[in-house]
């Protein structure tokens, strides 16, 4: 793929992704489950198309060998063992598998966990190292792990996954045990220490003086924004789950608001 090329592509991709998502509301059945993987495919491409402009094609093949390998090798693991999740299964419903594991749910970890290090990168950037480091790996993994309140109860309820005991879990929200939630943790900081380490910083992103970034930062903001606030509207509104609105919205917002708040101030 042409560089020039990749601001534009990105750009369509995360429309793409946007517009699939917003339908799911209206959809049910066998249209729903493909607009569900369609919906994936588009906001990893997207991801992946933006690692891509900050660091050219390596960068783009790394985010993908990384953050999917590391995906899919956790999925492997815990649909076999319990660990770190829980006892679950998949059903059939998300498509081709692999080891057991349906193909889009490593790119789902792929997904976010691409604009979740730009997060951090950006909300660390004023540290020194070794800070900076940790807090760019720690804001990514919260970041991304916080999702999974809104990703589990909507895959649950659609069929996609189950839980052999979902017991305890979050007041309000049955059918994910609460140990879940630790193992997207633990799980969301591993692939996102490894990313930070594989994926270079793009030229001006570290802290060199007051050096702007090279690549505007429009792909990830809109991905996490839309994230956020659209899962966080769609739960309390469509899906009629408050409580998940509630959880993940707190959560997610804990570092998607200073993040965007962040760029409209560099934007003035």
């Amino acid at each position: 793929m042409p560089l020039r090329l990749a601001p534009a592509l990105a750009g369509a991709l995360t429309g793409a992704a946007v517009l699939t998502q917003v339908a799911h509301p209206l959809l049910r059945g066998r249209a729903l489950h493909r607009t569900t993987i369609g919906s994936v495919a588009a906001f990893s491409a997207a991801a992946v198309t933006d690692a891509v402009r900050r660091g050219g094609v390596r960068s783009g093949l790394a985010t993908l060998a990384v953050a999917g390998g590391l995906g899919l090798a956790v999925e492997v693991v815990g649909t076999r063992t319990g660990r770190p999740f829980g006892r679950y299964r998949y059903a059939r419903s998300l498509g081709p598998q692999v080891l057991g594991v349906p193909v889009v749910v490593p790119l789902a970890w792929t997904m976010l966990a691409q604009p979740a290090l730009q997060l951090g990168r950006r909300l660390a950037r004023d540290l020194d190292r070794p800070a900076r480091d940790v807090v760019a790996v720690g804001a990514a993994a919260w970041t991304l792990a916080s999702w999974d309140l809104f990703l589990d109860p909507q895959m649950t309820a659609e069929g996609h996954w189950a839980f052999e005991q979902p017991h305890p879990h979050l007041p309000g929200v049955p059918g994910i045990p609460l140990g879940n939630y630790a193992g997207w943790l633990l799980t969301a900081t591993l692939i996102c220490a490894a990313l930070h380490a594989a994926v270079p910083a793009e030229a001006g992103s570290e802290r060199e003086g007051d050096a702007p970034a090279t690549v505007p930062p429009t792909v990830p903001a809109a991905l996490l924004g839309w994230t956020w606030a659209g899962s966080t509207l769609a739960n309390a509104v469509f899906f009629r789950r408050p409580h998940v609105a509630a959880y993940g919205g707190a959560a997610m917002g804990l570092t998607v608001l200073p993040y965007l708040r962040s760029l409209r101030r560099d934007a003035r």
